[in-house]
C-alpha cells in the first residue's frame, strides 16, 4: 500500500531500489529483488549498512510492512544480517557466494559443489539455515549436554519396542512390505486421533489425520498446499529457524512477529502484515522462550483466521512435557470450525530417527494434503507405523510419556541446582513449568553467539538465542537442553560451561 508524500532519500542502498508501477509483482517482492540484485552485482558490498525499514519505506512512499517483508526474506536467506542496536547490514558471505572482486559483474547461476547449476529454489534451499545439517553431538562424558530437542535415549523403551517389532514382523511382513498409504497406516491414524482427543483436546477423526515424517515435512506440506510464492506468513520472533527456512524454500515471505509474555502479538502481526495467509505458532510452549499463548491471544488469532481467510499452523511439538498441572489444551480444540492445521511429532517423545509425525487438517483439505504427501515421498515407512500403532493402542505410549515427564522434571531440577552452584554471575538459569530445555541468561552486554562457540570448544552443545531472532533484540541467552542428559552427567556439563564462560 503506497502512502502519499516522499521523504528525502536516506544514504546508501535506496538508489538500488527502483519500482516498476506496471509490474504485476508485489511491491515487497520488487524491493526484495532490487536489493538482492544489487548485492549480486556488487553495488551493495559485504558489510555495508542498509537504511532502516522506516527510512526506506518513507523514501519509496511504501508501507513499512512492505519493506519489512523484503528485509525479512533477505535476512532469512542469509543475504543480510542484523546487529543488535546498530541496524541491518549486507552479510559478509552471502549464501550463494556470488559477490566478485570487481564491480558490476554479470550475474552467475548458483552452483552446487560439483559445479552443477542450481535453480532459484535450489539456491534458496542451500542458503536457508537449518539445524539439521549439523551432525548430532557424540555421546561423551557429559551426555548430550546440552543439545536442544533431544529426548532421553537412555530411557527409550527398547525391550518393549523390540518385542512389538518382532511380533508385528512375524504376523504382517507380507502385508506391510508392498503397502503404500499416503495418508498413513489406518490403525496408527486411529491411535493418534484417540490420543489427541484425550490428551490434547484436539477435535479430529482418524480420517483427518495425515502421517508425516516429522514437523519439518508437516510445515513444507502446509506451505505447498496453502501458499503461493510471495505470500506472507507470520512467524514468531524469536522462533524456530528451520520453520522459517521451509517457508523461504517454498517461496513464501516470513514476517517476524514479536513474542511477549502472552505469546505471539497478534495486533503487532496485523500491523506488520495485514495480508498474511498463514500464521505459524507454538502456542502451548513457545519455542524458544517457553511462554504459553494466553486465551485472549488464541481467540484473537482464530478470529483473524476467520475474518481474513487465513490459516493457523499450530506446532505442538513438546506439549506432553508439562510439570505444573495438566498439559494445556491445544489451540485447535477451541473452535469446531477453526482454520487450524495442527501438527505434532514423535521425535521429541521417542526418537528423532523414527521420522514419524502427524497433521490434523480440516476435512476439506484432507485430499490436498494426502496428495502432497504422496508426491513428497509416497508414504511413511509401513513397519514403523504399524509398530507405533501397537505401541499406542496397548498403552505403552501413554505410560512412556508419564515416565518421561517425571524424569525430565527431575533433570531440569538438577540443571537449575547445578547452575545456581557453579554459574553465579555467569549464567542465570530459571526453572520452567514445561519443555525439554531451559534458557540460561547471560549478563547484560554479553554476546551469546560467542558464548555458544566457547561452549562448543569445551564439549558443550547449546544454541545462542540470537540465532533464533530476526528483528527482535534483547539480552543474550543460551538454550540448554536437559532431557537427554543423565543427572550424574549434568554436573560435568555445567562445569564445562563454567570453564567456557569465565
Amino acid at each position: 500500500m503506497r502512502r502519499p508524500g516522499r521523504a528525502s532519500a536516506p544514504p546508501g542502498a535506496v538508489t538500488a531500489v527502483v519500482l516498476d508501477p506496471a509490474s504485476s509483482a508485489p511491491l515487497h517482492r520488487q524491493v526484495y529483488e532490487a536489493l538482492r540484485g544489487a548485492i549480486f552485482a556488487g553495488r551493495l558490498r559485504p558489510g555495508s549498512k542498509l537504511p532502516s525499514t522506516r527510512a526506506l519505506a518513507a523514501h519509496l512512499s511504501l508501507s513499512r510492512n512492505t519493506v519489512l517483508g523484503a528485509y525479512a526474506q533477505l535476512l532469512a536467506e542469509g543475504y543480510l544480517r542484523g546487529r543488535i542496536g546498530s541496524g541491518t547490514y549486507v552479510a559478509d558471505a552471502p549464501p550463494e557466494r556470488l559477490l566478485l572482486a570487481r564491480r558490476d559483474p554479470p550475474p552467475q547461476p548458483a552452483t552446487a559443489p560439483d559445479g552443477a547449476a542450481l535453480s532459484r529454489r535450489g539456491a534458496l534451499v542451500v542458503g536457508a539455515p537449518s539445524p539439521f545439517r549439523r551432525a548430532s553431538a557424540p555421546l561423551g562424558p557429559a551426555g548430550w549436554a546440552f543439545q536442544v530437542g533431544v529426548p532421553a535415549f537412555d530411557a527409550f523403551p527398547a525391550s518393549t519396542w523390540g518385542r512389538l517389532l518382532s511380533r508385528r514382523w512375524d504376523r504382517s511382513w507380507r502385508a506391510l512390505l508392498p503397502r503404500r498409504e499416503p495418508q498413513g497406516h489406518a490403525p496408527l491414524r486411529r491411535a493418534i486421533a484417540d490420543y489427541l482427543a484425550t490428551a490434547r483436546g484436539v477435535r479430529c477423526a482418524p480420517e483427518r489425520v495425515i502421517v508425516v515424517s516429522g514437523a519439518q515435512q508437516a510445515i513444507s506440506l502446509a506451505a505447498e498446499v496453502l501458499l503461493d510464492p510471495g505470500d506472507e506468513v507470520w512467524v514468531e520472533d524469536p522462533g524456530y529457524t528451520a520453520a522459517r527456512s521451509a517457508l523461504v524454500a517454498a517461496g513464501a515471505v516470513p514476517v517476524p512477529v514479536p513474542v511477549d509474555g502472552e505469546g505471539l502479538d497478534v495486533a503487532a502481526a496485523a500491523r506488520r502484515s495485514a495480508s498474511a495467509r498463514l500464521a505459524l505458532v507454538t502456542p502451548s510452549h513457545q519455542f524458544p522462550l517457553g511462554v504459553t499463548m494466553s486465551l485472549g491471544r488464541r481467540l484473537a488469532l482464530l478470529a483473524w483466521a476467520r475474518s481474513s481467510g487465513g490459516w493457523v499452523f499450530e506446532d505442538d511439538y513438546d506439549s506432553e512435557f508439562r510439570y505444573a498441572g495438566r498439559p494445556l489444551a491445544a489451540l485447535q480444540g477451541l473452535s469446531p470450525d477453526a482454520r487450524v492445521i495442527y501438527a505434532g511429532t514423535f521425535s521429541k517423545v521417542l526418537s528423532p530417527s523414527l521420522r514419524l509425525g502427524y497433521l490434523v487438517v480440516p476435512e476439506g483439505l484432507v485430499d490436498a494434503f494426502a496428495a502432497a504427501k504422496a508426491l513428497a515421498d509416497v508414504s511413511s515407512p509401513s513397519l514403523e507405523q504399524a509398530v507405533l500403532a501397537d505401541f499406542m493402542a496397548e498403552g505403552h505410549f501413554a505410560r512412556h510419556v508419564r515416565r518421561m515427564r517425571v524424569l525430565y522434571e527431575r533433570r531440569q531440577a538438577a540443571l537449575v541446582a547445578a547452575a545456581a552452584r557453579d554459574l553465579p554471575g555467569l549464567l542465570e538459569v530459571r526453572p520452567a513449568p514445561a519443555g525439554m530445555h531451559l534458557l540460561g541468561w547471560l549478563p547484560p552486554g554479553c554476546a551469546d553467539h560467542a558464548a555458544a562457540e566457547r561452549a562448543a570448544a569445551n564439549g558443550v552443545r547449546c544454541v545462542a538465542l540470537s540465532e533464533l531472532r530476526v528483528d527482535t533484540a534483547g539480552r543474550g541467552a543460551l538454550l540448554l537442553g536437559y532431557a537427554a542428559v543423565p543427572e550424574d552427567a549434568i554436573d560435568e556439563g555445567v562445569r564445562r560451561l563454567r570453564t567456557a564462560l569465565r
